[in-house]
């Protein structure tokens, strides 16, 4: 299982490197890659275990196309190659072959609704940088 970290404030800028450091405190979670975004007020970070799609495609933080959102998630969405093919068919295109991008374009598409079409196990944060 992946780790997933989050620091948000309405008043304060995050600290880099202790998030960094508290980050590094997960990495027996997720030993194969790690992540870290921030903007202001927000920090947001991803210890990886690769297990779907081991390459840079499942990278995290993941940032949708539009640059509204960014995702970090831990867990498997089991009907994730439904939910992808649903979403190549009115227009998504996808660079890897992650449950975690098919999540991000599902929220990109259907909003919160997307949210009970999952079929799985999963923890995520999600940034809306419009609405903060």
């Amino acid at each position: 299982m992946c780790g997933i970290l989050g620091w948000y404030s309405t008043s304060l800028t995050p600290d880099r490197s202790r998030f960094e450091r508290a980050l590094a405190t997960l990495e027996h979670r997720g030993p194969d890659d790690r992540g870290v975004f921030f903007e202001e007020g927000l920090a947001l970070g991803h210890q990886r275990l690769s297990i779907i799609d081991a390459g840079p495609g499942g990278h995290q933080p993941m940032h949708s196309r539009c640059g509204q959102y960014t995702l970090v998630f831990n867990g498997e969405l089991y009907n994730y190659l439904e939910l992808r093919d649903e979403l190549e068919r009115v227009g998504h295109r996808f660079i890897g072959r992650s449950d975690t991008e098919v999540l991000l374009n599902a929220i990109v598409e259907w909003g919160p609704a997307a949210y009970s079409r999952l079929n799985g196990m999963w923890a995520f944060a999600l940034w809306n940088r419009r609405e903060r």
